[in-house]
């Protein structure tokens, strides 16, 4: 899975939750089902955005969901998922751009991509994506070579771009490409009045995503001498906030002006959850629903002293040390990772041991940053929003 919008489970209510699961899952039987198995590598998150989109300027009908069989991933569970022409567009846009990815990795030589034989068997894999997506894109009146010449173009773009080049002409062909996928969804719902509207809160998520993207990975293209807009423009991480904050201004402002049924879960990925994940890359912010003060996932001694006097009396003796574990080795470990993996334990347990050092780690599903208690202040009008509620904020506004 990747993407930038990753809502934390504790942050979401029930409701919304179950929505959000309905479309990831759905996504995934769309691949599954036009194009086979192994094209359910390319789930992503924001990907089901574009299945939010579509069913959120619809009316609702049984037709829109289905019940899956029991996955793995949701501990063998059935649940509704998401169905129709809005599944299989975000399926579309998914392996184009995710061939765009793989091409891109195989230029830049990356990790086990510099050897001939497995960057010769990654281009026909991402040839076969672009195929598969075109077809199915071609069935639902979405021509995606508007996303294949984006990807093209960035190639020239960035050998073009030097010290005190603009960054936003950089971003320019990821904008292209999600404006024209977010457009589209108002075509699949027959409502042409939200093309406009949408394609310009796709082209500022595109931004958003380009951005972001470069932010988190500074550091190690630096490491590995990869290029990197930020740095091959010189641009300071001051300028990039100010255009990551222009632009969730701007996706608000673009979804108040469209016409929504019920757009309650698009309001909360696109506003609420597209801000945190602003707050998340330039590190601003943190998961606080941990018990102690320490961020979900982090292991390790609370904050402050632990041997302070109590109020009943003077300190005790410290704890005992705990045992050292014994560290497995490379193959044990993967072996056990497999069986947790098998198991769900990765992503649906409260907590596992890690399968090399035995720490105890928290599984997949349960990770992420979310607001401290159950809701936070809703930036849009200033009231509680989306985390108390099944959704929407409860003070009346529009927002």
């Amino acid at each position: 899975m990747f993407g930038i919008v990753r809502p934390c489970a504790h942050r979401l209510s029930e409701g919304l939750r179950t929505e959000w699961m309905a479309h990831l899952c759905g996504l995934c039987l769309a691949l599954r089902a036009d194009h086979g198995q192994f094209a359910r590598v390319v789930t992503n998150y924001d990907g089901l955005i574009v299945s939010v989109l579509t069913e959120a300027q619809v009316e609702r009908t049984a037709d829109r969901r289905r019940t899956a069989g029991p996955c793995p991933l949701r501990s063998m569970r059935t649940a509704p998922v998401a169905r129709g022409e809005g599944a299989r567009l975000a399926a579309a846009v998914s392996l184009v751009l995710a061939s765009a990815k793989v091409r891109d990795h195989v230029a830049d030589r990356d990790g086990l991509l510099k050897r001939r034989p497995v960057a010769a068997a990654a281009r026909r894999v991402a040839a076969g994506w672009d195929r598969a997506g075109a077809r199915t894109g071609a069935e639902l009146g979405f021509d995606t070579a508007v996303l294949v010449d984006a990807v093209d173009r960035q190639t020239g773009i960035e050998s073009l771009a030097g010290p005190g080049s603009s960054l936003l002409t950089v971003t320019e062909p990821t904008e292209t490409a999600t404006a024209a996928a977010f457009a589209h969804t108002a075509v699949l719902a027959g409502r042409p009045g939200n093309a406009a509207p949408l394609a310009e809160a796709g082209r500022l998520f595109g931004r958003l995503a380009h951005l972001l993207d470069a932010v988190e990975d500074q550091e190690t293209d630096a490491a590995s001498g990869a290029w990197n807009p930020l740095t091959a423009t010189g641009t300071p991480l001051t300028e990039v906030r100010r255009l990551c904050d222009d632009a969730l201004h701007g996706v608000r402002l673009a979804l108040a002006d469209a016409e929504f049924t019920d757009g309650t879960l698009a309001h909360v990925l696109l506003v609420h959850e597209l801000r945190r994940s602003v707050d998340r890359a330039f590190g601003s912010t943190g998961c606080a629903h941990g018990t102690d003060g320490r961020p979900a996932g982090s292991f390790g001694p609370a904050p402050g002293n632990p041997y302070a006097p109590g109020p009943g009396g003077p300190p005790g003796p410290p704890p005992p040390p705990e045992p050292p574990r014994n560290r497995r080795g490379l193959i044990a470990g993967c072996l056990v990772w497999a069986g947790l993996a098998c198991t769900c334990q990765l992503c649906c347990a409260g907590t596992f041991h890690d399968p090399w050092s035995g720490q105890p780690r928290e599984g997949l599903c349960h990770k992420g940053d979310c607001c401290e208690g159950c809701c936070e202040g809703c930036d849009c009008c200033g009231n509680c929003c989306g985390c108390c509620g099944d959704g929407g904020c409860d003070c009346g506004c529009d927002c």
